[in-house]
């Protein structure tokens, strides 16, 4: 069995907060060796999806929180982010990448969250974004 870490964080609607957990997180990660891509990957998921939870799901609300729950070993990291907020439909989100939402900012977090993130999977409410990251293998690796 891998060794595992795990973590839970309860930190306040604060982009600075998530900041901070969100160095925690890449540093376990430096700390087992995972590829440089993986952890530029995970760390611009990463700051995405707890922006979202900040400002989209509590809204700036100082009196809600965000619970950050990671867990990561030496093959994969797999991070819980849940905000306090309503929640949406992941599928009304718009693709950017359609002509008519070219211009519109929404839906560019989730479409870059998919690309580097190896699971994106958000819970019936859409208030709890589950994030995995496989570590590349050794011979994929270009760095």
């Amino acid at each position: 069995m891998a060794n595992i870490e795990e973590f839970e964080e309860i930190i306040p609607s604060d982009t600075a907060a998530g900041r901070e957990v969100q160095e925690r997180i890449i540093e376990s990660l430096e700390r087992r060796d995972f590829a440089m891509r993986d952890v530029f990957g995970v760390r611009l998921a990463l700051e995405e999806a707890l922006v979202n939870a900040i400002k989209h799901g509590n809204r700036m609300d100082p009196d809600k929180t965000v619970r950050v729950n990671w867990q990561v070993c030496e093959t994969k990291v797999r991070i819980v982010i849940e905000d306090q907020g309503e929640g949406f439909d992941v599928n009304d989100v718009p693709d950017p990448t359609e002509d008519e939402n070219l211009e519109k900012p929404g839906g560019r977090g989730i479409m870059l969250m998919r690309s580097f993130m190896n699971l994106i999977e958000y819970n019936d409410s859409g208030n709890c974004l589950t994030l995995e990251k496989v570590r590349e293998s050794a011979d994929d690796s270009d760095d």
